[in-house]
């Protein structure tokens, strides 16, 4: 194999073999016949014919045919503009070159300097037979002939000045055919995909692989109108920048064949018929066969199912959540959409696989519910629930400001958050009385026809009060048993009944404590005047304003509730921002908001205003018991704030069935149940065994069959696995585990007594934190934002795993950074890539089989028959033994500066066998083992094949002895 490089900046030409010092012979020789310097090299490569010609393109437009065996230049051409690619006629008589002014130019190799056409593909012709105008450089160009037709002309660039704004173009020329085709993205490299290897024949092309610089696009040329063949591979993850993410292991079976079939059957038009023309590697033989999903969130509202078993990454199905919304038609309305970017980027998504119940939150306030359905259906009205949240509390000094000691206020009764019930019917605008302000997004008004797969069932849209935006979701849960769907931010919760389509519960955060609010916070006056406050605020004592303490959003490591508030854009102002933030550093300062998680979180807090804005932090719903001392168990919600209490609302279900459908759910809070240091991450329970006790749920069914069709759509509610028996003591019939982000607990229920308690970090905090798993045991992960991954048994909270992974540099890692069952976690490196790690020592030990191969060797075609009266004659293709002809024997020894190639042991494999440890050291052995076993097998046969042989030829020479025995010589 020939490696030919060429360095523009000295104008050298190096070859693999070629010994020189300074300038190559061959750039001297070129340098002595010339009068001023060629300038530097741009293209090199040998005639398809003859490997002993090759032809030096020089960017001042030169072009030189050199003789690699007579040392010397054959012809020499001439071009007044530069010169990007060359490309062979594949009889290699003729090449074609591109130049900086658009044109093409072909040249025959025994030429007289000049060539013999000049194309320009994109200029205008003039009619008075002057030049045409000069268009865009055409970078690179590629000449293929067919047997049965006019041969191809591919470049790419080319166009006309005054195609000011046109996106990126490759030109495909065939015959009296132009083809311009768009990408949209510019174009990196492209190659042609030829049914030969071999330069010296004819190429036949039939497809393009254009590399672009966020894509990888294969034109099908086989076909008319040149479409392009549907990606099979995931390169479009960055299509719409990923905001949320979740994953999900061990999923039912049924899951992704169920997904797949209606992603399948999405309108993919202008797609090639023929199958992906690229092909290659071998899937690793992993052991997991459990299936595993992942699910990202996009700023354009669209979210995206992948199948991420195994090492594999596909895209099973793609929703688009923005066509149930309306499209702005006014000028006004098309002014502000485009000065709020990303109004349907998404930022918290609630899945339950058992179901398929999907529900998201955005950043315009809204929380969409859908349904998977396997028929298609037309939705005359998109079903609209309007909910208003409101709740503030009077400003009151800190008894630590004061300097002595106060009584905060009592809290005044009877004063509740601004609410309203669902609306008589279906509505797409929130004109409220009070503000007069339209919702950030309006519901579609026109019917809406909605494919196979998931359709929307319900839309929860948070409208203006008092002219203020509403606040931006922050927490997010449903559950498929009850058919609820809970939803929090910094002014309270509120529970919705999307089987009803009804609002049950609309509280603010201090209504929930009810008369044991801990910080003894006072409802305030609707009129009275607010004072605006982002999400990015630092509120500190003193007299600082509200301008000065939010100048620098990086200056001061947040809380993980003004965390979140960092990633949903800030809080309350003038005017809602949509703009999702994505910052991609943080440098945060750990003493600094180490002092800020000191403080106690009783009523002597001196920050009141961050006690006034507790906003809702996380949700679990269960089957358990809601009081102390309760013997039995009752559907209940948990709350946890961002001030570390976990409260407790309990849910009284009507029956399933009809009576689900008419009578009312019943949403009653219970009080306090408990509070830990930082804001509350995760809540989870166990049966008295240690063993995770997940939320009921239902099994899924076709939710647009109707009774007719002989289909039961009413609800039954799996009860839950593990009960309380009467041999059991109440006090041990489950456990409660409530993580913050500083340190978990471990509570006992019903008597709601601590057992255990682990503060897991004091220097840090908490970015994740999920209860997941393993093999036969449950524990707790974590991802603390000084990059250590720590697992904690549960219920005995002992430490298991502390590894410092990956430092907090990336505001992108905390807010997709999560884990799952199995011993998986995931998250974004990049936004165009997707890390997964591991933590099981099952999936260690099998990660070698896992992985698969990229190359496998295939079989070199045929070379092309050159014919009698070729080689009789001397035509076809000439070989040159360059090794001899640059070798130490006749161009003597290379010199020291000269790198040279040392092979290494093994290459590519040897590298991979180190560097994967015993494990790889066991898998070479039992290759070799197998190998051995193999080459052990062939011996035995080919053995049995020789004796086999020694037999025949025995009886054939016995048998000729005896024929042969009783005749004389002159018969024989």
């Amino acid at each position: 194999m020939t490696i030919l490089l060429s360095n523009p900046e000295a104008s050298q030409t190096v070859k693999r073999g070629m010994r020189c010092n300074g300038s190559s012979y061959l750039q001297q020789q070129q340098l002595r016949s010339s009068k001023a310097h060629p300038g530097p090299v741009v293209h090199i490569s040998d005639n398809p014919m003859d490997e002993g010609k090759l032809v030096i393109g020089y960017e001042s437009g030169i072009l030189v045919m050199w003789d690699l065996k007579s040392k010397k230049a054959d012809y020499r051409y001439t071009y007044d503009e530069a010169i990007h690619s060359v490309a062979w006629h594949h009889e290699g008589k003729q090449f074609i070159c591109s130049h900086s002014d658009g044109t093409l130019t072909i040249w025959n190799v025994r030429g007289q300097g000049k060539p013999i056409q000049t194309i320009t593909p994109h200029g205008k012709q003039p009619k008075d037979g002057k030049k045409p105008e000069p268009c865009k450089p055409i970078l690179k160009v590629e000449y293929k002939t067919t047997r049965a037709g006019e041969p191809f002309m591919i470049l790419s660039g080319g166009l006309s000045y005054d195609t000011v704004g046109r996106r990126p173009c490759l030109t495909v020329m065939h015959g009296k055919s132009t083809a311009v085709l768009e990408m949209d993205y510019p174009i990196v490299d492209f190659l042609t995909l030829c049914e030969t290897p071999y330069p010296n024949d004819f190429q036949d092309p039939y497809a393009v692989v254009v590399l672009l610089e966020k894509d990888l696009v294969v034109i099908d040329l086989a076909q008319n109108g040149y479409p392009i063949f549907e990606n099979p591979y995931p390169l479009t993850i960055h299509e719409s920048p990923v905001t949320c993410c979740e994953y999900f292991a061990d999923c039912p079976v049924d899951l992704i064949p169920a997904l797949y079939s209606v992603g399948s059957r999405q309108k993919r038009q202008g797609y090639s018929k023929r199958e992906w023309p690229i092909s290659g590697g071998n899937w690793g033989q992993g052991t997991q066969s459990y299936p595993e999903i992942i699910i990202t969130g996009h700023a354009d509202g669209t979210v995206k199912f992948w199948d991420a078993s195994a090492i594999m990454l596909q895209v099973l199905y793609k929703l688009k959540t923005a066509k149930v919304f309306e499209r702005s038609r006014s000028k006004e309305d098309k002014g502000s959409m485009e000065s709020d970017e990303d109004p349907y980027a998404l930022q918290i998504l609630a899945w339950c696989p058992e179901s398929r119940v999907l529900c998201m939150s955005g950043v315009s306030a809204t929380v969409l519910i859908y349904r998977f359905s396997k028929l298609e259906v037309t939705t005359e009205t998109v079903q609209l629930l309007e909910v208003r949240m409101q709740y503030d509390v009077n400003d009151m000094d800190s008894p630590e400001m004061g300097g002595g000691d106060q009584t905060p206020a009592l809290a005044t009764p009877g004063a509740s958050p601004q609410t309203s019930g669902p609306p008589s019917h279906p509505s797409t605008s929130s004109n409220n009385s009070d503000g007069g302000n339209m919702p950030c997004l309006k519901v579609r008004s026109a019917p809406l026809k909605q494919s196979p797969g998931y359709q929307v069932d319900l839309v929860v849209q948070l409208v203006w009060v008092s002219g203020e935006p509403p606040q931006q979701i922050t927490s997010l849960a449903l559950n498929s048993s009850y058919g609820l769907v809970v939803f929090g931010n910094s002014n309270g919760l509120a529970v919705v009944d999307y089987v009803q389509r009804s609002v049950l519960l609309n509280l603010g955060t201090v209504e929930l404590y009810g008369s044991n609010d801990p910080y003894q916070r006072q409802l305030r006056s609707p009129r009275k005047a607010r004072q605006p406050s982002g999400g990015l605020c630092d509120i500190n004592e003193g007299s600082a304003t509200s301008e000065d303490r939010c100048k620098s959003p990086t200056s001061v490591l947040m809380s993980n509730s003004n965390l979140q508030q960092f990633y949903n854009g800030g809080g309350r102002g003038a005017k809602m921002s949509r703009k999702l933030s994505l910052p991609t550093e943080l440098k945060p300062d750990l003493d600094h908001r180490d002092n800020s998680f000191s403080r106690s979180r009783s009523s002597s807090v001196t920050s009141i205003d961050k006690e006034s804005r507790e906003s809702i932090s996380s949700f679990h719903f269960c089957d358990t018991y809601v009081r102390k001392g309760d013997c039995a168990l009752t559907p209940c919600l948990y709350v946890g704030t961002s001030l570390g209490t976990v409260l407790a609302v309990a849910l009284t279900l009507p029956p399933a069935g009809e009576q689900r459908q008419l009578q009312p759910v019943i949403a009653s809070p219970s009080g306090m149940l408990e509070r830990v240091k930082g804001s509350i991450m995760r809540m989870a329970f166990l049966d008295s065994t240690g063993m995770l006790l997940p939320p009921p749920h239902e099994p899924w069914f076709e939710p647009n069959l109707t009774a007719s069709d002989g289909e039961e759509k009413g609800r039954k509610r799996r009860p839950v696995s593990v009960s309380p028996s009467a041999s059991q003591d109440l006090n041990e019939s489950q456990y409660a585990v409530v993580c913050s982000e500083k340190q978990a607990k471990v509570l006992s229920l019903p008597s709601q007594n601590c057992v255990h308690k682990h503060s897991i970090t004091e220097a840090s905090f908490i970015l994740r934190a999920d209860v997941v798993q393993m093999s036969n045991s449950v524990c707790l992960a974590v991802f603390c934002a000084n990059g250590h991954i720590m697992t904690l048994s549960l219920p005995g909270l002992r430490p298991l795993l502390d590894v410092n992974y990956l430092p907090l540099t990336d505001m992108r890692i905390a807010r997709t950074f999560c884990f799952t069952n199995l011993g998986q976690a995931m998250y974004l490196t990049s936004p165009t890539e997707i890390q997964r790690i591991t933590y099981s020592q099952d999936t260690c030990e099998n990660l070698q089989e896992m992985l698969g191969e990229l190359f496998t060797p295939v079989e070199t075609p045929e070379a092309p028959n050159r014919g009698f009266f070729k080689g009789l004659f001397g035509g076809g293709a000439q070989s040159l033994d360059r090794e001899e002809l640059f070798g130490e024997i006749s161009s003597g020894k290379a010199s020291r500066s000269l790198a040279q190639h040392i092979p290494g042991p093994g290459g590519l494999e040897g590298m991979k066998g180190a560097a994967s440890g015993i494990v790889g050291d066991l898998a070479r052995a039992r290759i070799a083992l197998d190998e051995r076993g193999q080459k052990l097998g062939e011996l035995e046969e080919r053995t049995a094949l020789m004796m086999n042989s020694a037999d025949g030829f025995s009886k054939h020479a016995h048998e000729m002895m005896l024929k042969c025995k009783d005749k004389k010589w002159y018969q024989i």
